[in-house]
């Protein structure tokens, strides 16, 4: 029976082991803060070249939604669009295997 789950319990343990992980080094550093990858490449480089965050200007102009709610309306948007891109390749995967199952049944 484990044979058949192997991936799902690797899976699982994997997970497990993130957020403990996860959950060791937030609890053990001091006045860490997570900064997401736009603020730490930014400050980056600022430092590297010398000129204050404030100056650069991005190559193509964004969009900036006009409040919050509408925001988290297009993130959410945007997820579930690729949930369904990667379940329908999931899923057309699984049906191509299961047609090969019933042809070679035949």
């Amino acid at each position: 029976m484990a044979k058949n789950y192997f991936l799902e319990i690797l899976a699982f343990i994997a997970i497990l082991g993130f957020c403990a992980a996860f959950l060791y080094t937030s609890s053990t550093l001091e006045g860490a803060e997570f900064a997401g990858s736009d603020n730490v490449g930014s400050n980056l480089i600022a430092e590297l070249s010398g000129k204050p965050v404030e100056s650069f200007t991005p190559l193509v102009p964004q969009w900036e939604p006009p409040s919050g709610e509408i925001e988290a309306c297009l993130f959410a948007l945007q997820a579930a669009i690729g949930g369904i891109f990667v379940g329908g390749v999931f899923g057309y995967w699984l049906g191509q295997k299961k047609s090969m199952i019933v042809t070679k049944a035949q």
